[in-house]
């Protein structure tokens, strides 16, 4: 180990289909970290040229303004963390009471799983979108910028206005904070500012990502017509079970009485209870690789180039700008939610307009999801925080970059499992570098590093506290035996961590 300075055309219904090959079932999803990101100035010599259009938000170039969202995610940070629970939807059913339901006043599509949600719900988001609906997303946690999570119009909602709504609701917060045994947390003040914010626009439809679990969840308010379950894997095992069915049954709380439910691909035991679910609800459910499905897909330049099946029929040369085949299953999942939301599938079985589908999913962006910030040499950001995760980034990096050298930037959260983390990305790194995020949940990187040197050996382990530090040994390392032009660094191990590098490598906008 060693460390170094510094709506649509109709068409004929298809024939039933055969059942789909298994690509990959995780998707890298985010830690449910608060913070409010302020990575170090230095600048990296990596930064050559300047990035493209971010879909992420600077902070507010007015200086009032920023003054006044600080002093926004300050009042914030008093209330309990994503990470300190009390599983109950009372609070958060109170603040909907006294705000007049905001939640009930549009339709609503509800995602949950462990990995894959944010993606989904941009494409579900993107294309809704295309089909003139006025749309409100519900995100968390944030790469950056504490107003990604909530947008309107498919951006997110600007300072002044996540400011003014955080003030229109606080009286009706206080209240409830009197009259509860516990105040609001965190995350059900702001998921009460996303409701009230689309309410408010007003939007066509709101599409929402639990932040964690399904039952207890805070978003699990709304009645939404049909349930999203991305793939579920073990993670948060210390609230929501230590099996993928334990997991699954908590999840499988989002559902509602005669929803529709999207199913992505599952472990079996957890598949069982989401279908258990489903009778008691009356629900109906489309499987991934039955109902609908990734029919084939190849890789493209920037991106790939898929044929979907849908619920109403099949969707050819569909350009997704995400690698991974990951993001392909998500994309299924993301149209076939869709497609049920407009009620293909039970009411017709018409396909959507196969143009529009092409053009809302070649406008996807998903930052932080094996997303490339730099060139020269390339460096990759992915939000994998858990093993699954981990092993899908890595799939898709070896399909997606001809890396010669590949060198991980590994800073993670100490309560996740880092060894799983680690094996997962061990194949592909020749070197990683461990270090630490801002936040008080970052692993020291000592012992990160002792887990690393029993996965990696002592050989290619490098330890590099700070992160601009880690960033710039790594760069060094991926430079090293004259193999700059097909090197590679990949910043991962936790939303934090690749929010804090975005900053770093993009700069403040």
């Amino acid at each position: 180990m060693s460390q170094q300075p510094p709506p649509s055309d109709p068409s004929d219904q298809p024939e039933p289909g055969d059942a789909f090959d298994d690509i990959v079932e995780e998707e890298t999803t985010r830690d449910p970290d608060l913070a409010v990101i302020e990575a170090g100035s230095r600048t990296l010599r990596a930064q050559a040229g300047p990035p493209q259009a971010d879909p992420v938000p600077a902070r507010p170039a007015d200086p009032e303004v920023d003054k006044a969202l600080r002093e926004v995610e300050q009042e914030l940070a008093t209330r309990w963390g994503e990470t300190k629970l009390e599983p109950s939807v009372q609070r958060i059913a109170a603040l909907m009471d006294v705000l007049g339901e905001p939640q009930r006043a549009y339709p609503s599509i509800h995602i949950t799983g462990t990995n894959g949600k944010t993606s989904t719900a941009r494409m579900i988001e993107a294309l809704l979108a295309a089909f003139d609906l006025r749309t409100g997303r519900y995100t968390s946690p944030h790469v950056q910028t504490i107003t990604e999570r909530i947008s309107l119009d498919g951006a997110p909602i600007t300072a002044e206005r996540f400011i003014e709504t955080y003030h229109d609701i606080k009286p009706y917060v206080e209240m409830v904070d009197a009259a509860q045994e516990y105040r609001l947390s965190f995350f059900e003040v702001l998921t009460g500012m996303a409701y009230a914010a689309f309410a408010d626009a007003p939007v066509d439809v709101a599409v929402v990502e639990v932040g964690m679990g399904g039952s207890w969840d805070a978003t699990n308010v709304i009645d939404a017509s049909v349930a999203v379950i991305t793939p579920i894997s073990l993670d948060h095992t210390d609230r929501l079970g230590g099996t993928t069915a334990e997991i699954a049954d908590e999840k499988s709380g989002i559902v509602k009485e005669g929803a529709t439910v999207i199913l992505a691909q599952q472990p079996v035991d957890a598949a069982q209870v989401v279908l258990k679910k489903a009778v008691e609800t009356d629900a109906t459910v489309a499987r991934e690789g039955l109902e609908f499905g990734v029919t084939a897909r190849e890789v493209a330049v920037g991106g790939q180039l898929l044929t979907l099946r849908g619920l109403g029929g099949e969707y050819e040369e569909i350009f997704l700008p995400l690698y991974g085949a990951h993001q392909a299953h998500n994309a299924a999942v993301a149209l076939a939610a869709v497609e049920a939301f407009f009620g293909i599938g039970a009411q017709h079985a018409r396909p959507l307009d196969v143009d529009t589908v092409r053009r809302a999913f070649a406008s996807v962006a998903s930052p932080g999801r094996l997303e490339v910030v730099r060139r020269s040499p390339t460096v990759v950001l992915d939000a994998a925080h858990n093993p699954a995760g981990a092993l899908a980034a890595a799939e898709g990096i070896q399909e997606a970059f001809d890396f010669s050298r590949l060198v991980g930037v590994v800073g993670a959260s100490g309560d996740k499992d880092v060894r799983g983390l680690l094996e997962a990305f061990e194949p592909i790194f020749a070197e990683v570098v461990v270090t630490a995020n801002s936040t008080h949940r970052a692993m020291d990187p000592d012992a990160l590093a002792a887990v690393a040197v029993e996965v990696f050996g002592e050989d290619r382990v490098v330890v590099e506290p700070r992160l601009d530090e880690a960033l710039e040994a790594a760069i060094t390392l991926a430079e090293e035996e004259g193999e700059y032009g097909g090197a590679g660094v990949l910043v991962t191990g936790s939303v934090i961590t690749v929010g804090e590098a975005r900053l770093l490598l993009r700069g403040r906008g």
